[in-house]
């Protein structure tokens, strides 16, 4: 049984303080404990304007090391790169921001590999794992496709695979790496942050459904032994 608590918000400006609130309570609490902090963050258009309340808050920025959740196959000059969306947000604030994407790979599987080997060098768990949810039910880079049981089912010590999407998406019709299920679920703190009326029935589905669902997002939550806190406004 997923153990969710929902937090609803009445506009996205509550919900970015509320989040940026969070997260800045998470990387205080990683500093104190450990004397550094590493984050999973996602890239996309929702996450934008809390990042952007985030890096204006008064903390430790050199000790986060930031690692993308996932990441488009495109050199890191392109705008698609979720890397680079986070370096030009929090590398002026001191933060270490991590690309995992090896332009020298002939492939995307091998892309898999070296963004695996790369972030065999840092600290896990991550302090936290912010995940989002796509239209089509994916989460983190796990869609639907021939790489799925690839993302669900690595083993514990694989932290992330190369995948390709199957349908493509239209707003980034590229490959991609993702961390694994296993990755996502070895988090401290394991959170979700979606808009809209149609995706918070989505991931109510997808939560119901559990390990059974037909969503990419259903089957990585429904291992979860962490309670997990979902933000959502209208």
């Amino acid at each position: 049984m997923i153990e969710a608590e929902w937090w609803d918000y009445e506009d996205a400006a509550e919900l970015a303080d509320a989040v940026a609130g969070d997260v800045g309570f998470i990387i205080e609490s990683a500093l104190d404990a450990r004397g550094q902090c590493l984050l999973a963050l996602p890239g996309g258009k929702t996450p934008l304007p809390i990042y952007e309340k985030l890096a204006k808050a008064k903390l430790d920025w050199k000790k986060v090391t930031i690692i993308p959740t996932d990441e488009r196959i495109v050199a890191m000059t392109d705008p698609l790169s979720n890397a680079a969306m986070l370096a030009k947000i929090f590398l002026p604030r001191g933060a270490r921001v991590i690309p995992v994407i090896s332009e020298k790979a002939p492939d995307y599987k091998s892309a898999g590999g070296a963004a695996d080997a790369r972030l065999q060098d840092f600290p896990f768990p991550p302090d936290l794992v912010w995940l989002g949810v796509g239209a089509d039910g994916h989460t983190a880079s796990i869609f639907t496709g021939p790489d799925l049981a690839d993302a669900l089912e690595a083993p514990k010590g694989r932290r992330m695979v190369g995948v390709m999407p199957d349908p493509m998406p239209p707003e980034a019709p590229v490959a991609r790496v993702t961390l694994t299920k296993s990755a996502i679920l070895s988090a401290r703190t394991l959170m979700l942050v979606l808009t809209g009326k149609d995706k918070k029935t989505l991931l109510e589905r997808a939560i119901k459904e559990g390990a059974g669902s037909s969503l990419p997002v259903g089957r990585v939550l429904a291992d979860a032994e962490q309670a997990i806190d979902i933000h959502w406004s209208a």
